[in-house]
């Protein structure tokens, strides 16, 4: 992995019409997809995951994913700044407020776009969703209402958040707590993801209003841990850990369990080591090849990281009390570039691929799949 780019060399990425629907049109069904019944058989007998079978395809540059209430999930297209609901038979545009339909204000430029995706806990009540995107002159994060098909009233929740072509972050989750948490990239600032002042590389913590809980580790600050290159999973497990996937520079990636005003070391330390307790070590690391980690998901027993030039599905075993277990690698040469991983409201693993932006696109890509857990 090169020092400019998370993400290995760049490739080609031409406008993908998703499933069957042109951007703009209203609900097109999709056929109802079949999973391979062998395939499904020898996972039941070996432990491995089951057959991946397609949600959603000719997805241009997906990036973000959220599930809603209703069993459908909202995919973000970074390129096009565009929000798709999705589901099994079921594709269609969510109008922003921008012209054609966009998310208005986003301002695409290398990984830098419209990224994460965030559903409020109260969407029963409140009907907001949370998006992470890049500005003209930031990265943020607004608040929306999803009403009828559209994202009305956007009202900017967290502004300020350094950008550039890289190290963008852009990952935003509710915590078990109901704060939403925002990775942040350093921005190719590196003194920066060592200033808690800063909002680049770190996790943030902020209320759904945007306003600084009491509790935070830095009193007036959303800054909730810090010494992060450029963090893009964030999940919890059943003790309520947060724990946080992290791109390295050249060598190892990183997982953490990431506590309160916890400095992780960047750019002074990468992949293990402590620097003599001035640091939070890591949990796991891998070599950059082997992962380049994006998003991740929490399961009672695991953490899913989903691996863009490692080209793989991780599966790490959790303890809660102690080191995690032998990282699995799954889907290997099977999909191609995972950029994000959800627990899908059946209960498999919804993974979107990333071969459009930097990789070898086939037949379909981008797609979001479903992936069975035996």
């Amino acid at each position: 992995m090169g020092a400019c780019s998370d993400e290995g060399s760049p490739g080609t990425s031409g406008e993908r019409t998703p499933s069957a629907a042109a951007p703009g049109a209203g609900a097109q069904p999709a056929p109802a997809p079949t999973p391979s019944g062998s395939f499904d058989a020898l996972a039941a007998a070996t432990g491995l995951p089951g057959q991946p079978v397609d949600i959603a395809t000719g997805l241009d540059v997906p990036w973000g994913l959220a599930v809603l209430p209703d069993g459908t999930a909202l995919v973000t297209l970074r390129d096009q700044a565009r929000v798709v609901r999705v589901g099994p038979g079921v594709i269609s545009q969510v109008a922003g407020t921008g012209e054609g339909g966009t998310v208005a204000d986003v301002v695409p430029a290398g990984e830098g776009g419209l990224l994460g995706v965030a559903v409020s806990p109260q969407f029963a009540t409140d009907s907001s969703v949370f998006l992470y995107f890049t500005a003209r002159a930031d990265n943020r994060v607004v608040r929306y209402v999803l009403a009828d098909g559209r994202l009305t009233d956007p009202a900017p929740v967290l502004t300020g958040i350094p950008k550039n072509t890289t190290h963008n972050g852009g990952r935003i989750a509710f915590g078990p707590d109901g704060m939403l948490y925002v990775g942040t990239g350093d921005a190719q600032d590196r003194p920066a993801a060592q200033d808690p002042a800063s909002l680049g590389g770190k996790v943030l913590r902020i209320a759904p209003d945007g306003s600084v809980p009491a509790d935070n580790p830095f009193a007036g600050s959303p800054t909730w841990s810090y010494g992060h290159r450029n963090p893009q999973g964030l999940g919890w497990d059943s003790t309520g850990r947060l724990i946080a996937a992290e791109f390295g520079q050249d060598t190892f990636d990183e997982l953490n369990v990431i506590r309160p005003g916890g400095n992780y070391g960047w750019p002074e330390v990468e992949g293990a080591g402590d620097g003599g307790g001035r640091f939070v070590a890591p949990l796991q690391t891998w070599r950059t090849d082997d992962a380049s980690p994006s998003g991740i998901t929490v399961t009672p027993d695991a953490v899913y990281v989903a691996a863009l030039r490692g080209e793989r599905l991780w599966r790490v075993p959790l303890n809660p009390d102690g080191p995690t277990g032998t990282p699995d690698a799954w889907l290997e040469g099977t999909l191609g570039r995972l950029r994000t991983v959800e627990v899908g409201p059946d209960g498999s693993l919804w993974v979107l691929t990333s071969n459009t932006f930097r990789g070898e696109p086939r037949p379909g890509d981008d797609r979001l799949v479903s992936v069975p857990l035996s």
